[in-house]
């Protein structure tokens, strides 16, 4: 059982819903703090929603600085994880995050079992959701408030930090949500 056997089978039997749901974008390889690390699965509806999978086939040696930099940008983090790193990983992840057991049964067939809920994140890092956007979306965020055009040309950590300042926490959460929703090219380079 390895990871894409999890993904895809985690895709069609945990996140079916959230594929069908209109308003809602699901989302493998989410680029986080500027390509730092990607979200294995991200689902981005009402909430922003990390998924990290970790299979038999991994190791936990990059866990710590992934759990850091999901912590910084989701409301909501779950990991998927295999029989052989769940009981290590119970330790490894913040009491906030949900943990799902993936199990292969006897006829090949996937199973999931949620051992932990996610519950909701106790300290975003509002310049880290910021993060996520492009620069032209984030200049397109404060042009709308009608930020000073001065700042517009101003390079991107400085758009990031504006946006910050002018958007209140579940302002900037909700643009940032809308404009991941309706990107249209996802490989363009942050």
């Amino acid at each position: 059982m390895n990871d894409l056997q999890i993904r895809s089978n985690f895709h069609s039997k945990r996140l079916s819903r959230q594929h069908a749901a209109s308003n809602t974008l699901v989302v493998d390889e989410l680029g986080l703090k500027h390509g730092r690390c990607r979200a294995d699965i991200a689902v981005v509806n009402g909430h922003l929603i990390g998924y990290e999978i970790k299979s038999d086939d991994d190791s936990l040696r990059r866990l710590g600085d992934q759990v850091e930099t999901y912590n910084a940008v989701f409301d909501r983090a779950i990991i998927v994880v295999g029989p052989r790193f769940l009981k290590d990983v119970k330790r490894l992840v913040p009491r906030w995050w949900g943990i799902v057991a993936s199990e292969e049964g006897r006829r090949g067939a996937i199973h999931f079992k949620t051992v932990r809920k996610a519950v909701a994140n106790p300290s975003l890092d509002y310049l880290a959701v910021a993060q996520l956007l492009w620069r032209d979306e984030a200049a397109q965020e404060l042009v709308k408030r009608g930020v000073d055009g001065r700042i517009l040309n101003q390079k991107r950590s400085v758009l990031y930090r504006e946006l910050v300042r002018v958007l209140g926490a579940g302002e900037l959460r909700g643009a940032v949500r809308e404009r991941l929703k309706n990107r249209k090219n996802w490989r363009r380079p942050v």
